[in-house]
C-alpha cells in the first residue's frame, strides 16, 4: 500500500529499509524520500518503522495505516 503519495513510497519498502537497518526517521527520508515533501506520511511511516522494530507477533493487529486520508 502506498504510504506516502508525494514519493510513491509503499509499506514495503519501508519496511525492507528498516529490516536493512535504517531505523531513524530522517535515514527514511534520506532513503526513501518520505515525509521529505508535505510531511502528512510521517504519522504511519514512524508507526510502520515502529512495529518493524518491535518485532514480529508484537503488533497489536491490524494494518499500520490507519487512516482514511490519501494525500
Amino acid at each position: 500500500m502506498y504510504i506516502c503519495i508525494c514519493k510513491a513510497v509503499t509499506d514495503g519498502q519501508i519496511r525492507s529499509a528498516v529490516q536493512d537497518g535504517v531505523t531513524s526517521m530522517s535515514g527514511l527520508r534520506e532513503s526513501l524520500g518520505c515525509t521529505g515533501q508535505c510531511g502528512k506520511c510521517g504519522k504511519h511511516v514512524k508507526q510502520i518503522r515502529d512495529e518493524v522494530l518491535q518485532g514480529p507477533g508484537a503488533s497489536s493487529g491490524g494494518s499500520a495505516f490507519t487512516g482514511s486520508s490519501a494525500g
